[in-house]
């Protein structure tokens, strides 16, 4: 019996998960999950259990990744827009035996497994699938009640380093439960404080960390409401309709929200909200303060990374007072601005933001590399008298676009295979929606016939996912250096803004295309 079964018993008729073209009670979601469940069993999936999900939001993919959970499988989350070269790295990496699928990433799956040498690649959802791909129905065939005498593993994510190249890390102790069994795990899954809130809507991509906490939160027992493509009316709609108790967003979801006309804000019944978790990136102090006009106290700021999990946090009420602050360190964590000598500096110094692991972990990534109890998450801040700390700048090349990291270094290795380019580099710019966009610096091969905007991107789309595309291009004669020859990326950072003979800008700006 799932835990679904249950819950139909104590919740008869109640809708269990919903996205825009399907809804499933929980005796449909029991149903559902045990064929998954005993399909996941039965499959050799290799020494570490592990699953990749790549899909786009849905119903299937909220109960595919519970699935794992349920099997005790790992299940590793794929970025759907990648490309096959992009995910057949990931699958090889993680050792993944299957990959779970919707009808619009078959072709990427099953390319990316035939890369991999991964046997077994299955799809949800309407239309036709490529060779080597089983469907759903065809797959999940057993019904019976999957054991639950099963070791749980963890979720596994990818997050790319400095070198550009992916790195797996399994969620962090500070989102993991354990327990012996999946009885276990699920009675401490249902012990999650947000399940208090009431039905959760996933509005990121479910790929990433913040929206992943959706398949936990059902797993423990709250209704899940999940949101597609992004957009801010419908997300009211959702709201409203389904009197949404908790969500996490990023900050571009918090500007499209508010660039909503007034009146339709103002109509909207938000009365249902009770926590709203902003994840992902420093939000403008502007934004921000709208937010918590509108929403209320109910308003929370989560700062770490999927490699740690939450390292600080603040209330509505504290950042009210705080302006800016992205909270104080939680446990495990303790924060600390690092002098160059290695000392913590005195309150009010800006410098590099480290913390420290008390519980031991650190950052472990699947590959082996740690970080040890210490760790930087790549910015630079400052931290008052009382621990608040502050977001100032980053020590990383890392640009956080609409919430979404993007690695210079691996755009630009990609960028520097074409012919027609002698060196580039990539930076990120202030952008008023997403926070930041990826701008690249290009010194052409033949400065006499530049390559084309055109040329350039159709280049990078055969190696990189769309939304790593840099949003606007530039010729240059030459990239700023230091006195020690590495590259000045806070001097080209004013590249772009200024009047400068020598960096021209190449066609109209790529569409957005994540």
């Amino acid at each position: 019996m799932t835990f679904a079964a249950r819950l139909a018993r104590e919740r008869p008729g109640e809708i269990a998960v919903r996205d825009e073209s399907r809804t499933l009670d929980w005796q449909q979601t029991d149903d559902t999950l045990r064929p998954m469940v005993n399909a996941l069993i039965s499959t050799d999936l290799g020494p570490h259990g592990r699953v990749a999900v790549l899909a786009g939001n849905s119903v299937d993919t909220l109960l595919g990744y519970v699935a794992c959970t349920l099997a005790g499988a790992s299940a590793v989350a794929v970025n759907s827009h990648l490309t096959a070269t992009e995910t057949a790295y990931i699958l090889d990496d993680s050792g993944a035996r299957a990959v779970l699928c919707d009808s619009g990433t078959a072709c990427v799956a099953a390319e990316a497994a035939r890369i991999a040498g991964v046997p077994t690649v299955v799809a949800w959802g309407d239309g036709p699938l490529p060779a080597g791909v089983t469907a759903w129905s065809d797959w999940c065939v057993d019904h019976s009640e999957p054991h639950t005498d099963i070791t749980p593993r963890r979720t596994l994510v990818y997050t790319s380093g400095t070198t550009g190249r992916p790195k797996g890390v399994e969620l962090p102790p500070t989102s993991w439960v354990g327990g012996a069994d999946i009885e276990e795990h699920l009675e401490r899954l249902a012990h999650n404080r947000m399940i208090a809130f009431g039905r959760h809507l996933v509005v990121g991509p479910m790929y990433h960390s913040g929206p992943l906490t959706a398949t936990r939160l059902f797993a423990g027992g709250a209704p899940i409401s999940i949101l597609g493509k992004f957009d801010a009316d419908k997300l009211l709609t959702i709201i409203e309709r389904d009197r949404i108790g908790s969500s996490i967003m990023v900050p571009t979801h918090f500007q499209r929200l508010l660039a909503l006309p007034e009146a339709r804000r103002s109509s909207a019944d938000i009365s249902s909200l009770k926590y709203v978790l902003q994840v992902g990136a420093k939000c403008p102090a502007p934004v921000k303060q709208s937010m918590i006009d509108w929403f209320g106290p109910i308003v929370w700021e989560s700062y770490g990374a999927s490699e740690v999990g939450t390292t600080c946090m603040i209330s509505a009420p504290e950042w009210l007072e705080r302006p800016g602050s992205v909270g104080r360190a939680v446990p495990p964590f303790e924060a600390y601005i690092k002098c160059d000598d290695g000392t913590p500096a005195p309150p009010d110094t800006e410098g590099a933001l480290w913390f420290r692991d008390t519980s031991g972990h650190g950052i472990n990534y699947i590959s082996g590399a740690r970080s040890g109890t210490d760790f930087t998450l790549g910015e630079i801040g400052r931290m008052d008298a009382d621990g608040y700390v502050w977001i100032t700048d980053r020590l990383s090349d890392m640009v956080v676009s609409g919430g979404v990291n993007i690695y210079p270094a691996e755009i630009e290795q990609a960028l520097i295979r074409n012919p027609a380019v002698a060196d580039v580099a990539c930076i990120g710019i202030p952008h008023e929606d997403l926070g930041e966009v990826l701008v690249a610096l290009i010194v052409p091969a033949d400065a006499e016939h530049p390559p084309t905007r055109q040329e350039i991107e159709q280049h990078g789309r055969k190696f990189l996912a769309g939304y790593k595309i840099p949003k606007a291009f530039y010729l240059t004669v030459s990239l700023p250096r230091t006195s020690v020859g590495k590259l000045d990326k806070r001097a080209m950072r004013e590249l772009p803004g200024r009047d400068c003979t020598n960096v021209t800008p190449l066609d109209e700006e790529v569409r957005n295309t994540r």
